[in-house]
């Protein structure tokens, strides 16, 4: 589910804006939720940092009134909802060059100066826009995955992923892609959870099974398409044959 997040200082607009989303949700059945709706950009942050998982769109009045603005929000949610989509709806359209400075890549501009009813599609066409961006990447799901690489968050292409390792440093673990590692700090147990195609073979390795080259049960080892070699746990087998046969 999609989560809609709106952050305006004024009250009398806030609640309008709620209310044209909460009618349209209702009218067209999407599968989004109002999660907070709020004049305080705090909230919104505590929010994604108490459910980092969160996917959403969010309406963001430019000038809150208040030590962060709405385009440094916007900025900020950024990094915490890669994905999310941003609509800034303002009366400062001269302050909107700002999002180039801050990366923040809104998905739309509404201004406060158009007729009710314009203000009303144009939230409504975000609406759809976004809901159908969220379709098209859960359906993506098992293409991409995103990790946590120092204070980023990275996001890398399945096909190139070929398997992860325990790392010799403490905590860490190596990320083998086609042509090259990375290093990062993470639990070798939260790996398969990151996608459908990661498969635990051994203690210390899981793989990408759609690049599997060669499965050598005599020397209990799997070769990965760019010719890296994995060590494979002989408990292990069975599920990685299973897992192939059956997605």
């Amino acid at each position: 589910m999609l989560g809609v997040f709106i952050c305006e200082d004024n009250e009398i607009q806030r609640n309008q804006i709620e209310s044209f989303i909460r009618k349209y949700l209702l009218i067209e059945e999407l599968d989004m939720e109002i999660k907070l709706s709020t004049d305080k950009p705090e909230e919104i942050l505590a929010y994604l940092e108490k459910h980092p998982d969160s996917r959403g769109i969010y309406f963001l009045d430019v000038d809150l009134k208040c030590a962060m603005n709405g385009i440094q929000l916007g900025a900020k949610i950024r990094e915490r909802d890669l994905h999310g989509k941003i609509v800034f709806i303002t009366t400062h359209d001269e302050l909107l060059a700002l999002t180039f400075k801050y990366k923040v890549e809104a998905m739309d501009y509404i201004l406060k100066e158009g007729e009710i009813i314009e203000i009303r599609e144009k939230i409504q066409d975000a609406l759809k826009q976004a809901q159908r961006h969220f379709q098209k990447e859960a359906e993506k799901a098992d293409d991409f995955i995103q990790l946590k690489i120092g204070s980023q968050i990275r996001v890398f292409d399945l096909q190139q992923v070929m398997f992860f390792e325990t790392a010799p440093t403490p905590h860490k673990l190596i990320l083998h892609l086609s042509n090259s590692t990375l290093e990062f700090y993470g639990k070798i147990n939260d790996v398969p959870s990151l996608s459908s195609l990661l498969v635990r073979i051994h203690k210390s390795y899981v793989i990408n099974y759609r690049n599997i080259e060669l499965i050598d049960k005599k020397k209990r080892e799997v070769t990965m398409t760019n010719g890296e070699k994995c060590l494979l746990s002989i408990r292990l087998i069975k599920q990685l044959e299973s897992t192939i046969k059956t997605r």
